[in-house]
């Protein structure tokens, strides 16, 4: 799907590269169970099952959990124009719109492909942000969806969770409960590899993440033309979110991957932990595009 979206060549091959690493990763994962253990099959076909429902259902999974509903144009009418607006501006379809009613002010785009995608906005972050500043963070999700970055992002994050999956089984299940006295060393093995795997997976799929929201930023902004009203939302929201309980934001810490701006924003060990680029690279990357694209202020 062609759209008026700048292309970025960069998180195309980021793409790629992370999904061909995870899919080795994946496959040497699964030959290793099937060769150690009875209950790989079992477990495969159950990991199938559950990729194929996170894939297939994922805009719907997402909504339910951020407590998200579609809502219509007679509903909300502004969120609609300004996604009308945007669509024709990029030439790419309507998702669907939704609205979580939370406080968080964050936003988010999910679904498999541009067709079946749902850009959802908290009743929080439109409460707190103009009609520009809104627009800023709707083209942002917009090239999320244009870019396929959401569907990427949702199968890669899925071996992590099958390897914790494994882990827990192993732990609390018993793999390789016979009487062998191998047993004790198969289940050890397959832990320490779910662990291995997890781990992997957990930082290819965060640079992926980090990169795709700068490429987001820059592409949004580029098609509005107006980068500082996008750096103005992120400031306004980066700030707000610091006075949401702590609560609420553990509670919508899942998914951070996927929100405009992360909902838990405290200082990391290491850049390798994040799911964003921190505020501050991320304004001046705004800040570089708005001289290159001689804004006004």
């Amino acid at each position: 799907m062609k759209t008026r979206f700048a292309p970025d060549r960069g998180l195309s091959s980021r793409m790629v590269i992370t999904s061909f690493l995870l899919g080795l990763l994946y496959v040497g994962f699964v030959a290793l169970l099937i060769a150690l253990t009875r209950s790989a099959v079992l477990a495969v076909l159950i990991a199938g099952g559950m990729l194929f429902a996170q894939y297939w259902f994922s805009d719907r999974i997402a909504l339910y959990a951020m407590h998200g509903r579609i809502v219509t144009p007679e509903e909300a009418p502004q969120l609609h124009g300004a996604i009308d607006r945007l669509c024709a501006l990029a030439d790419m379809p309507k998702p669907r719109v939704a609205i979580a009613d939370v406080d968080l002010p964050n936003a988010f785009a999910t679904g498999r492909n541009p067709k079946n995608a749902v850009v959802c906005v908290t009743t929080g972050i439109m409460r707190r942000l103009d009609a520009d500043e809104l627009e800023g963070v709707l083209a942002h999700e917009l090239s999320h969806v244009a870019h396929r970055d959401v569907a990427v992002m949702t199968i890669a994050s899925f071996l992590g969770v099958l390897a914790g999956l494994i882990t827990r089984f192993g732990l609390y299940g018993g793999l390789g409960r016979n009487r062998d006295q191998n047993a004790a060393v198969i289940m050890l093995t397959i832990i320490g590899v779910s662990i291995a795997v997890y781990a992997i997976s957990f930082v290819l799929t965060r640079a992926l993440s980090r990169y795709r929201e700068l490429a987001a930023d820059r592409a949004g902004a580029m098609l509005t033309g107006r980068p500082s009203t996008l750096a103005s939302a992120l400031t306004k929201i980066s700030g707000d979110i610091a006075q949401i309980p702590s609560r609420d934001l553990r509670q919508a810490q899942a998914f951070n991957a996927f929100f405009f701006a992360p909902a838990i924003t405290g200082k990391s060990l290491s850049s390798l932990f994040s799911t964003h680029p921190s505020l501050e690279t991320r304004l001046d990357r705004l800040g570089t595009l708005s001289r290159e694209l001689g804004e006004q202020a």
